[in-house]
């Protein structure tokens, strides 16, 4: 049985680059080079056809242990909430008064990058604090 062992993550917006430098922000992640002939990735983008620039974006861990993120271009919005969405984990280990500083730092870093804080939900029932937010679209992620 062949099982994969690679995937990426693929992101429905508007705007892809605006999504995909969020993304590479939030995450530290790169974009990665442009194809083979081309010196960069805006001269590639004005190869294709008029229907077809601006239309995708992707970026890729500098380490090669995260998945790639891909982002393209669809026409309608966003209506529901994520069926699946990202924890980013900014405190794993950490509980209490540190996991929430922690947890309220990067929320403070990704706000300034242009996310949105949604709630803080706060601990109980053995299970630690997170803040849910929202990135540049309105996509729903956690930090946890």
């Amino acid at each position: 049985m062949v099982r994969a062992r690679q995937f990426q993550v693929t992101f429905d917006c508007a705007v892809p680059e605006r999504v995909g430098q969020f993304w590479c922000a939030a995450l530290g992640y790169v974009v990665p080079p442009p194809p083979p002939g081309f010196a960069d990735w805006d001269e590639f983008n004005r190869a294709l056809p008029a229907d077809k620039q601006d239309s995708a974006f992707a970026c890729v861990d500098p380490d090669g242990v995260g998945p790639r993120l891909f982002f393209q271009r669809v026409p309608e919005g966003k209506t529901v909430k994520n069926r699946v969405h990202l924890d980013i984990r900014v405190a794993p280990g950490l509980a209490g008064a540190d996991r929430l500083a922690a947890l309220e730092s990067e929320c403070a870093r990704l706000v300034e990058l242009g996310a949105t804080r949604v709630r803080l939900l706060p601990a109980g029932d053995g299970e630690e604090s997170c803040i849910v937010m929202q990135d540049v679209e309105g996509n729903e992620f956690c930090l946890d």
